[in-house]
């Protein structure tokens, strides 16, 4: 008898065949991985095709592979991962795209696939930087329009590069260089020799 992710992970191969460079099978969770080139009409397979029909874009975020398994990542830096869901077949998907660029990166707008991908798209644009060819109204939405970089890179520094204040004088919110002193704290480990036994 076959389980509902041996199904899903069947269906799966079956709608997007040779398309598929990377599908993972691991905690109750299917991981797909497609190129950029293939992300759109992958993307449109999955949610027309009847043997999947992933009616709906639950979410859509950005990720910074830099750091991953302690900075230790071999492949593209930016990714950008959509988890889906059939309401009709009762399973869920995850597909992740990386961008071939890492100085600009760049993977097309699912918009118009499902219309939940704007404001996600919007952050993930806002929040690392990657952008969506064909998104119609790509702008900052959670941080400021005068942010200057974005701040879930792993490379953006903890305190930032700019604060902002209200100037009295001028009476309004005025820019000004970071006055923090970077630090590292480093935390102090105290060890019983006997810890524990008795």
């Amino acid at each position: 008898m076959t389980t509902k992710l041996e199904n899903l992970e069947t269906a799966v191969k079956t709608v997007l065949g040779e398309r598929i460079l990377e599908l993972k099978n691991a905690l109750g969770e299917i991981t797909i991985v497609v190129s950029a080139s293939e992300y759109l009409d992958a993307m449109l397979a999955l949610r027309d095709h009847p043997d999947t029909h992933f009616e709906e874009l639950l979410d859509l975020c950005g990720v910074d592979y830099s750091a991953y398994g302690d900075g230790v990542w071999e492949g593209a830096r930016y990714a950008a991962v959509s988890h889906l869901l059939s309401i009709k077949n009762n399973w869920r998907l995850r597909v992740r795209v990386f961008a071939p660029d890492d100085e600009m990166p760049v993977v097309p707008s699912l918009i118009d696939v499902w219309n939940a991908a704007n404001w996600y798209e919007r952050e993930a644009f806002d929040l690392f930087g990657i952008l969506f060819d064909g998104h119609n109204d790509l702008r900052r939405i959670l941080t400021d329009y005068g942010f200057i970089g974005h701040p879930f890179r792993k490379d953006f520094p903890v305190s930032g590069y700019v604060e902002m204040r209200y100037d009295a004088d001028q009476k309004r919110v005025v820019y000004q260089p970071v006055t923090i002193e970077p630090r590292e704290n480093v935390p102090r480990i105290i060890r019983e020799e006997h810890y524990g036994m008795k």
